[in-house]
């Protein structure tokens, strides 16, 4: 069966679709039913990405939950208490099962929670995902664009891990997802849940749902629109948060070898359904769901974060018209913004300038009056000491005068004696 369009009349076409169709039969095969067959082989040879963000506090098991989800070692380093702040560490793995291969990247949140103060631990988290965001908008927007060989970063799933308390979830949990959930797909697991017994398990998944639907946290819900696996998706909704345990250590139990953890007073099987759900979420997030989070992930998340960037730029849609803003237009306007916007603060800075200028000339013209008072004030007060220094030398320089007419008078009187004196001794003779 074909639909063809049918022109029913000259001009512009504003119909839907869906008008204009009819319905033929083909006489004979045409071949374009083998298109999923080339779709299929076409992703198979160009592989696929799937990317993991792994949240939570150092010690939770993260590392080890990943090495046992896709069943190999990772290498990962062990992480400390002692980091400063929070770190983003991505590490990306090529995979192959049969003739698929997979560019895994997981992404660890180091030092998450390790810090007295925790406020701003889910910044560095929420400012990692919008620049892988904006890493492949900046890649779209490229005139020479090469997004089929372009290594998308963007993270697909969220693995949230909740520590094992049994009294809810941290007050640091409900703000970093209330701030991640619209970022991303965020898929809550308790982790490490073979210390908590199945009844106390059972409270605390009920205690934590509730508190996420209480503060308006969405989280990632499988999907129950396919018909395929609406019936599985849906019974696997009910069982959020996974309670998981994770090991790559195997045992002998029986005559066949499974992944357990042995503890003295038993072992917990980690594939066992009725002792974690290790295997549900396998299923949900890799074997049922992992096009859907990619999916979503693109048409979702990616979708608001694109939305609201180009409408920072400027690109807005005319939806009463039908007709988009060209991308001239759009340069040619927020050139001219930012050239205005460059010539006010140009304005701006010459005004404060000359401002400046002038307080500057004010205070220079102040101090050199304040300069010029100053020394008059010194010359004044030199010329007072000349005035008195010269009074005072004219004085002394009479006194010495005086003393030399007196001593001049003395000696006069001292020769008229001894002359007096010598002709009175020759009379005598």
């Amino acid at each position: 069966m074909v639909k063809m369009e049918k022109d029913e009349a000259a001009g512009d076409y504003n119909g839907s679709v869906d008008e204009g169709m009819r319905t033929l039969n083909l006489s004979g095969h045409v071949g374009f039913d083998s298109l999923p067959d080339q779709l299929v082989n076409k992703a198979t040879n160009q592989g696929f990405c799937f990317n993991i963000l792994c949240i939570g506090e150092t010690g939770l098991g993260k590392s080890t939950l990943m090495n046992t989800l896709f069943n190999t070692n990772f290498e990962n380093e062990p992480q400390h208490h002692n980091m400063p702040g929070v770190k983003l560490k991505a590490n990306t793995y090529e995979l192959q099962e049969s003739n698929v291969r997979l560019k895994l990247t997981i992404v660890d949140s180091v030092g998450f929670g390790d810090q007295i103060n925790k406020e701003e631990s889910f910044k560095p988290v929420v400012e990692y995902i919008n620049q892988q965001f904006e890493n492949y908008l900046q890649e779209e927007l490229k005139i020479c664009r090469s997004l089929f060989s372009y290594h998308d970063t963007r993270i697909h799933a969220c693995l949230y891990f909740i520590s094992p308390t049994g009294h809810g979830l941290k007050s640091l949990d409900l703000k970093t997802m209330k701030n991640l959930d619209n970022k991303v797909n965020i898929i809550p697991v308790i982790a490490k849940a073979d210390i908590v017994s199945k009844g106390e398990l059972h409270k605390f998944k009920i205690k934590i749902m509730n508190e996420l639907v209480t503060n308006g946290v969405q989280i990632y819900q499988f999907p129950t629109d396919d018909e395929t696996v609406a019936e599985v998706n849906a019974s696997m909704n009910t069982h959020l948060p996974f309670a998981v345990v994770g090991s790559t250590e195997e045992i002998k139990l029986g005559n066949k070898m499974v992944k357990a953890r042995q503890y003295p007073w038993g072992t917990v099987q980690v594939e066992n359904e009725n002792h974690c759900d290790f295997v549900k979420l396998r299923e949900m997030l890799v074997r049922v769901n992992m096009e859907d989070l990619r999916e979503k992930t693109h048409t979702k998340h990616y979708e608001l974060y694109r939305r609201s960037k180009l409408t920072e730029m400027g690109f807005i849609d005319d939806n009463d018209g039908g007709k988009n803003f060209s991308l001239q237009e759009v340069y040619e306007s927020k050139r001219n913004d930012h050239l205005n916007e460059l010539q006010r603060k140009e304005d701006e800075m010459r005004q404060m300038f000359v401002l400046r200028v002038k307080d500057k000339e004010g205070e220079l013209k102040k101090s050199e009056k304040e300069l010029h008072d100053k020394f008059d004030k010194l010359k004044k007060m030199h010329m007072e000491e000349k005035k008195k220094l010269e009074e005072k030398k004219k004085s002394l320089q009479d006194e010495i005068t005086g003393f030399e007419k007196k001593r001049q008078q003395a000696e006069t009187l001292g020769k008229e004696h001894l002359a007096m004196s010598q002709n009175k001794t020759g009379k005598k003779k």
